[in-house]
């Protein structure tokens, strides 16, 4: 017997089957998906890698399997599903198979260690970015230093021994990197169970309006049938989405199988464990990234082994072991956040799709503002559409208001907030109303310019402005994470006329103190939510402890429920506007329909939208929080200028040091491709990307317009793999299909 193996590296020539003989002694146990470690190279070096088809002739096999790692196999189901994966989305096959693995153990069982009371713990110390441009800079040259670090992104806060075990390497490694300030260690006790900290009182089903019940009847009749099906629940917000799914996955688990609910954000992780552990106990799984490794491994055991019958994530859930899948719910479908931006790019609505239909069971998707191409397809009727026009609390959806800043400014208002929200703020706060103020940036100033000569601090690494920092009084990028002191005088003409433009969720929380002085703020932003458990304790801590005002980026928009919020304050609707994408109209919508619904949940609500756009339809149809009439000027746009979901959008990147190389790559794809051309692509030249230099890498791009199909899929795939290409390997490519940034 032989099998035909994939060997477990990233690097594209080793994207292809090699042949090994099978021992007598595992002919009979070996199984498609086992892990396999097998001799490879001429150094006969044991290498990790997949089974991925057995059969009984070989030419090409001469040497055996050395051992079978029975712990991390994975299912011969799964094996198909890379394979597919990896043809749609251009990447190896082992990228995709590691998304289906338990997280890393290095083959010692981590629960052994929960009956221990404390442990030594590492955390990093720096941020991703700034470690990331440490070695990019090699100001960080050690393999084993560097492995660790790269490791320690991923699973920040791991025990140090396993750290040890799983990167190879030894204590006094780690003591070198916390010497040098990149890590810390700290003790605490061994908290395997991320609801260990949790006390949450039982809650009981509610009773369904008309529209949740038509709604529920229909899906949990295919639930009953085990048909496979796709549902879209559009809801206004607030409208009781949640119980629905909490009342099918109760129907689900009486017949006997299980469930994957998916969410956008880590932030909602924690409100949503709370409504499922309040009605289902301890039956749930939670998968994502801001557990610890031992967490997430045990919570992966636990759906492996049958314990948990939910399972609740963000995009990578979609991969959880469930043995027998019931339903799927994905909520806040429309949101980005479900598109991969590395390596495999995968969509996890896509991957949602095609495992419900293989397990026979519904997909329910749900959103108050559902993406434009999903509303396609309901209204096409590919999709069944349940529209929930009700509140469950017969609660009103928020007045809203939109305020010109213009006229702001001609009446010689030079705050962040219009005269009008300022008011609103002050009568909330004498109230003991709660409110959220809206900004999606980050840092203090956007950019720093030099009104004399016009110069603006740019970051050395990338072609993008760097952002002022006011609390560490630094210029940071946000793309490489470099950063540098901040500048009191022109660099070019040593001019002092230097001036910060542009604001950010650091200014707007310093000019409320400076406004309300008695107020009590928290921010969520990406700075303030880098430690395990920061959103809860920022989201807990403003329900719980009557901060008055919630200043944050996208992360305060997406689904959370505050009840004593009656105020929210759009601080500037029009920075997604003018993006360089074609969803940017699609994104602004949905980001101020989405906010505004956080507020008078339970209390009569107002929203106050500033902008300078006030006549934009993406704003008034938001203003009068009505979708249909959004929708159907969007489609009609979107069709006049052949956008999805009319046609596909597939973006080819090329990236590296060398800029003539970089040319010449996407040249030879881009004559490749337009040479074989014979089914309707639409492909532009090779051109410099918007933002052409990010960590000291120049950026390239062709963009196509297409139907994707198997045929498109194959050319493709065949054009960047073209012999020429191989030979420039300073230049990377990557393919992304209908991407979140047109960058």
């Amino acid at each position: 017997m032989f099998a035909e193996v994939i060997i477990n590296s990233n690097a594209r020539a080793l994207n292809k089957v090699f042949d090994y003989i099978v021992p007598a002694s595992l002919e009979n146990t070996i199984q498609v998906g086992a892990r396999v470690f097998v001799p490879f190279g001429k150094g006969e070096k044991l290498e990790d890698g997949f089974i991925i088809n057995l059969k009984e002739t070989s030419e090409f096999a001469n040497k055996e399997i050395a051992s079978v790692q029975e712990e991390n196999s994975i299912s011969e189901e799964n094996i198909v599903l890379a394979k597919l994966m990896a043809r749609k989305y251009f990447c190896n096959i082992s990228d995709c198979i590691k998304l289906m693995l338990p997280p890393r153990t290095g083959g010692k069982k981590l629960e052994n260690r929960a009956k221990e009371k404390t442990g030594n713990f590492v955390f990093l110390k720096r941020d991703k970015e700034e470690i990331d441009f440490l070695i990019e800079t090699e100001k960080i040259k050690s393999d084993k230093h560097i492995r660790v670090l790269k490791f320690l992104e991923e699973n920040d806060g791991v025990y140090k021994s396993d750290l040890e075990l799983i990167t190879d390497v030894s204590s006094s490694t780690i003591k070198t990197l916390e010497k040098n300030g990149h890590i810390e260690i700290i003790e605490k006790q061994i908290e395997r169970n991320p609801f260990i900290h949790k006390n949450i009182e039982k809650d009981e089903p509610k009773v369904l309006n008309k529209e949740q019940k038509k709604c529920f009847d229909s899906i949990a009749f295919c639930i009953d049938n085990n048909e496979f099906s796709k549902h879209l629940i559009y809801g206004v917000t607030g409208s009781g989405k949640t119980e629905i799914y909490l009342q099918l996955i109760d129907r689900v688990i009486k017949n006997g199988k299980d469930a994957i609910v998916l969410v956008p954000e880590i932030s909602l992780t924690p409100q949503m464990v709370n409504r499922f552990l309040a009605r289902f106990g301890n039956i749930i799984a939670v998968l994502h990234s801001k557990l610890s490794i031992g967490e997430r491994y045990d919570e992966w055991q636990k759906i492996a082994k049958g314990e948990a019958k939910i399972v609740i994530g963000a995009r990578s859930a979609i991969f959880a072991p469930v043995k027998n899948l019931g339903i799927i719910i994905i909520d806040e479908e429309h949101d980005m956040s479900y598109k991969a931006d590395s390596t495999p790019r995968y969509n996890a609505k896509d991957l949602a799709k095609y495992i419900a239909k293989q397990n026979n069971c519904p997909l329910v998707l749900g959103s108050a503002t559902p993406e434009i191409n999903t509303m396609y397809q309901a209204k096409n009727n590919e999709i069944s559409l349940y529209t929930l026009t009700k509140r469950a609390n017969n609660s009103s959806l928020p007045e809203v208001e939109i305020v010109d800043l213009r006229n702001e400014l001609a009446e010689g208002n030079r705050s962040m907030l219009s005269f009008k929200l300022q008011k609103e703020i002050e009568n909330n706060l004498k109230n003991k109303k709660q409110t959220i103020l809206f900004l999606n940036r980050r840092g203090y100033s956007t950019f720093v310019m030099c009104r004399e000569c016009g110069y603006v601090a740019k970051c050395k690494n990338c072609n993008i402005s760097l952002t002022y920092h006011i609390r560490d009084n630094k210029l940071k990028c946000h793309y490489c994470g470099f950063e540098t002191n901040n500048i009191t005088e022109c660099p070019n003409c040593k001019s002092k006329k230097v001036k910060y433009f542009g604001s950010g969720t650091q200014k707007l929380e310093d000019e409320i103190h400076k406004l309300y002085p008695e107020a009590t703020t928290i921010r969520m932003d990406i700075d303030t939510v880098s430690k395990k458990n920061s959103h809860e304790e920022i989201l807990d801590k403003f329900k719980n402890d009557n901060i008055d005002i919630l200043i944050g980026t996208q992360m305060v928009v997406k689904g959370h429920h505050f009840p004593k919020v009656t105020l929210v304050g759009v601080v500037s609707a029009d920075s997604s506007l003018n993006l360089d994408d074609y969803r940017a109209v699609e994104k602004t919508f949905q980001t101020l329909v989405q906010v505004a619904g956080r507020s008078g949940r339970e209390e009569s609500g107002k929203v106050i939208i500033q902008t300078y756009n006030p006549d934009h339809y993406a704003i008034i149809e938001a203003q009068k929080q009505d979708y249909d009439l959004f929708y159907n000027q969007e489609i009609d746009l979107r069709k006049m200028l052949n956008y999805p979901p009319f046609c596909d959008i597939m973006l080819i990147r090329f990236s590296g040091k060398n800029i003539e190389e970089i040319k010449k790559v996407s040249e030879i794809v881009y004559k490749k491709i337009k040479n074989i051309n014979n089914e309707n692509i639409y492909i532009f030249k090779p051109v410099p990307a918007p933002i052409d230099k990010i960590k000291n890498k120049y950026r390239w791009r062709i963009v196509i317009k297409c139907k994707i199909t198997s045929k498109v899929l194959d050319i493709v795939n065949y054009a960047i793999q073209d012999e020429k290409i191989k030979k420039c390997k300073e230049t990377s490519i990557t393919v992304d299909i209908n991407p979140n940034s047109m960058n």
